[in-house]
């Protein structure tokens, strides 16, 4: 580590010292110190900066509530730790170090890495492959602490494991956030496994937080993901709770789930169980028994659209849709360009929801994946549609994914039933038609707004 890079994480552990005292004096002081070691550059996310210290500069707001519950409700030593990976090491110090290696080597350099521990799950849940599929498919210690290392080169510091159950794998996991104690690690699970023994061992590391899973109340999550699952849900909320660690949840919505779990009583439910973020996910076609019909309408997607922010804007909890927050990240972010999947095969596909591939990171280096052809089509093909609320080269422009996989020959890499990509693509075109429309004038508006907020 270069001296500097030492001196700056002396100098945020220094600030923590001041911030535990008293954080509501000295929020403020410690996003001081953050400016001074982020710099000036174009790289040092200034209206990041700018939108943390809005927060922080009124007390009234729903996300200053937010930051004031995680400075005073998690363990001080696993605050520490998560500022200093998360903000620091995966932003402040490894995006500098991703920008010098997509200069250097013409090619997306991700921000996070996906990975499959393993293809096994503990669950039986409606209309998923992976307990049926078992537990073939395991990436091992190894191969995941060689990823890791590599991408840590290139100044990737975050990590989100998926699967599968990654927790079938929680005492490697454990294990990986030990030897690699300088990266945020990131989990979706089921939560069923989650015990006091392995919140001990969360504890002790400091650098794993869980996304959890969930269908919404007790009979939906029960009627798909079987008898007494809400339960012990509850019961590992809770003792996460109780030993003030962070966690967040994870909701795919859907044409029948959408008002339920987007509804307010459910996301005051969320806070009062702890949560600090929740991910929500659009329902995606992907694989041959798919149900196009669970896949929102316009009407549906609009609404999310305005309820995401809509909360963000009322409620102390994160929230993000990663389908229609596209216009703060510039469209599309797989493909390495931000992120990629790695699964429990090797295979190395652009998007954990686009399973075609031509490259394995059992037979080539990572840089040498992000330089694959489909992966190269990506990054010279991103945007996908210069209207950031049509991102995806699959959902929102099908075309672009037929043609990129039949131009690089990629192969599909689903792990239970290969898809062609025309069967993939054939399943988004009305979507894709009927969105568009809605899409179009949404996106008229936030330009209309940015611009009149640029000229004020």
């Amino acid at each position: 580590m270069s001296f500097t890079n030492q001196l700056k994480k002396a100098t945020l552990r220094t600030a923590f010292g001041y911030l535990e005292k008293n954080p509501e004096e000295n929020a403020l002081k410690l996003m001081s110190w953050v400016d001074k070691l982020a710099g000036d550059g174009p790289d040092s996310f200034p209206v990041q900066r700018a939108a943390v210290r809005q927060v922080l500069e009124d007390p009234q707001n729903n996300m200053y509530q937010l930051v004031m519950n995680i400075l005073k409700e998690t363990d001080s030593e696993v605050l520490k730790a998560t500022f200093e990976n998360f903000f620091l090491n995966a932003n402040i110090i490894g995006w500098p170090k991703q920008e010098e290696y997509r200069k250097k080597y013409n090619c997306n350099i991700p921000w996070a890495i996906l990975l499959d521990p393993t293809s096994a799950c503990n669950l039986h849940c409606t209309g998923c492959w992976a307990a049926e599929y078992g537990n073939k498919l395991n990436l091992t210690f190894d191969e995941i602490d060689s990823i890791i290392t590599q991408g840590k080169e290139m100044g990737v510091y975050m990590y989100i494991y998926t699967g599968g159950e990654p927790l079938v794998r929680k005492k490697d996991l454990i294990a990986l956030c030990e030897k690699h104690s300088d990266c945020q690690f990131l989990s979706f699970t089921n939560a069923t496994l989650i015990d006091e023994a392995f919140a001990n061992e969360m504890l002790r590391v400091k650098n794993f937080i869980p996304a959890i899973s969930v269908e919404g109340f007790e009979s939906a999550t029960d009627g798909r993901r079987g008898n007494g699952t809400y339960q012990k849900v509850i019961q590992a909320m809770e003792i996460l709770k109780e030993k003030h660690l962070p966690f967040g949840l994870s909701c795919c919505y859907t044409s029948q789930n959408l008002d339920s779990i987007s509804s307010y009583e459910f996301i005051d439910q969320m806070i009062q169980w702890g949560a600090r973020f929740v991910w929500y996910f659009h329902y995606m076609p992907v694989g041959n028994d798919a149900v196009p019909e669970l896949l929102p309408n316009p009407e549906q997607r609009e609404f999310m659209y305005h309820r995401i922010r809509d909360i963000r804007a009322t409620k102390p909890i994160f929230a993000m849709d990663f389908q229609n927050d596209g216009e703060y990240v510039g469209g599309c972010i797989a493909g390495g360009r931000r992120y990629l999947h790695i699964n429990a095969n090797g295979d190395c596909d652009p998007c954990v929801f686009i399973h075609y591939s031509n490259a394995n990171i059992r037979d080539m280096s990572l840089l040498d994946v992000l330089h694959s052809p489909i992966f190269m089509a990506y990054h010279d093909g991103q945007p996908f549609n210069d209207n950031h609320l049509r991102p995806c080269p699959m959902l929102e422009n099908p075309e672009k994914l037929r043609e990129i996989v039949k131009a690089t020959g990629a192969h599909s890499t689903d792990l239970q039933s290969p898809e062609t990509v025309d069967h993939l693509c054939d399943k988004c075109e009305a979507y894709a038609k009927n969105w568009t429309p809605t899409a179009t004038e949404l996106w008229s508006c936030s330009c209309a707004k940015k611009k009149g907020e640029a000229e004020k």
